[in-house]
């Protein structure tokens, strides 16, 4: 890994952890002697840390409404500074979890992970404390609601979040994910955002409500529409809400329900079954540069697009039509697409609207700067460590690298469930 890499993480580290400047400088030596795997996960966390840093380091401390500025569309300002902070927590821990899920070591790696769990609890503990400067909103207006539930999905994708907090803190945070239930979800995929902060709550406290989670279950059943893809209520809609929000988050209630004994396995491999054929889809629709076709709304994402892709990844169910390497050489050609591009972030290193840049345009009235943080979930994969099949494998051209370079490729089928 290169030494002005984490010479720059090293220096958005808090010191409100304790580090001494030369504690930082030492593991920053260490850490430019070690391989972290492939060079693709060095990107990739390196990206992702440049991500997360600006919101864990300001809510840790209690300064994210303070130092967090909130861009968005013209005359949304008032309504979007009400919501964008849980926006920012909310989004950056459904990506992050996965990471920092994995097992402790005293690796470089690893004691660079440690330091981001702490902050991400500290974040957490902050945001759902009544008493706290950067108390969050849970109740006013409809947004809180999704980002509440982006919130339980990065929970429920990190267990040790939730287990590492006092019980004042966990007491806290179960208020504010019940107290989103005043708020009435839409006939569409918000249905899922209820039906997840309901999945988290029975995960830690033994107690959600089924009828929330059954109901949004049986409609997106009702709403398929064939061949890997559901309708956005009871219309199909053009646009990547498959990945951001339908499918990651179906599949994780079921599954949640399922461990609890309270879903069949069946219907879980109903939905895993179509989730694949949509990875594959996805995995076609990333061109040779890493573009993708931009339509749809919520472009502002950016490679988040493609969470459930990497899901598929996470979760070690890729079909085997998609090779590890390949999807790895993919995804990151995405990253590097929508990510690298000059203007993604401001001169302070927060997110700013756009997918391949800084185009103010591309946000509609609902995104602000807390929105752009679901880009986080595109990362999912580094919660796999770095000896698994998808770090480890050689890259691969992906399917339209094959096709555009005169290579011979299979034809593509649609399934028939």
């Amino acid at each position: 890994m290169k030494r002005r890499t984490f010479t720059r993480l090293a220096a958005a580290w808090p010191i409100s952890f304790g580090a001494t400047q030369s504690q930082l400088s030492d593991t920053n030596v260490k850490l430019s002697a070690t391989s972290l795997g492939a060079n693709d996960r060095t990107y990739w966390l390196d990206t992702l840390l440049k991500v997360v840093d600006p919101v864990l380091t300001a809510l840790s401390q209690n300064r994210l409404r303070a130092t967090m500025p909130v861009e968005s569309a013209p005359g949304q300002e008032e309504g979007r500074k009400a919501v964008s902070h849980l926006e920012a927590l909310g989004r950056t821990v459904a990506g992050l979890a996965p990471w920092l899920e994995l097992d402790a070591d005293d690796s470089p790696e690893g004691k660079l992970r440690q330091r981001y769990l702490d902050m991400t609890r500290k974040s957490i503990a902050n945001g759902v404390d009544p008493k706290a400067p950067d108390y969050l909103n849970f109740t006013k207006n409809g947004q809180p609601l999704v980002d509440a539930a982006f919130l339980a999905h990065g929970l429920l994708r990190a267990p040790k979040l939730w287990n590492g907090l006092q019980p004042t803190e966990q007491a806290n945070l179960v208020k504010a994910l019940q107290s989103t239930r005043v708020i009435k979800p839409g006939y569409n995929n918000w249905l899922l955002f209820s039906a997840i902060v309901e999945a988290a709550l029975l995960k830690f406290t033994g107690s959600g409500d089924e009828l929330r989670m059954d109901y949004a279950i049986k409609q997106h059943l009702n709403w398929y529409k064939g061949d890997g893809a559901y309708g956005d209520g009871p219309d199909f809609h053009w646009d990547n809400y498959n990945s951001y929000v339908i499918q990651p988050m179906l599949l994780d209630v079921v599954k949640t329900l399922m461990d609890a004994g309270k879903a069949d396995k069946s219907l879980y491999q109903t939905l895993l079954t179509r989730a694949q054929r949509y990875a594959q889809i996805q995995e076609r629709l990333i061109n040779p540069d890493g573009s993708f076709a931009a339509f749809g709304r919520s472009l502002a994402y950016r490679c988040g697009a493609f969470q459930l892709l990497s899901q598929m990844v996470l979760q070690n169910s890729l079909p085997p039509e998609l090779p590890p390497g390949q999807v790895r050489a993919a995804l990151t050609a995405v990253i590097h697409k929508t990510m690298d591009a000059p203007g993604t972030f401001d001169k302070n290193g927060w997110l700013q609207i756009g997918l391949c840049g800084h185009q103010p345009a591309i946000g509609e009235t609902y995104i602000s700067t807390g929105s752009l943080y679901l880009c986080s979930v595109a990362f999912l994969p580094l919660g796999l460590p770095a000896s698994d099949s998808f770090w480890s494998s050689s890259s691969a051209d992906w399917t339209s690298k094959k096709i555009w370079s005169g290579q011979d490729v299979k034809t593509d089928h649609a399934i028939k469930m």
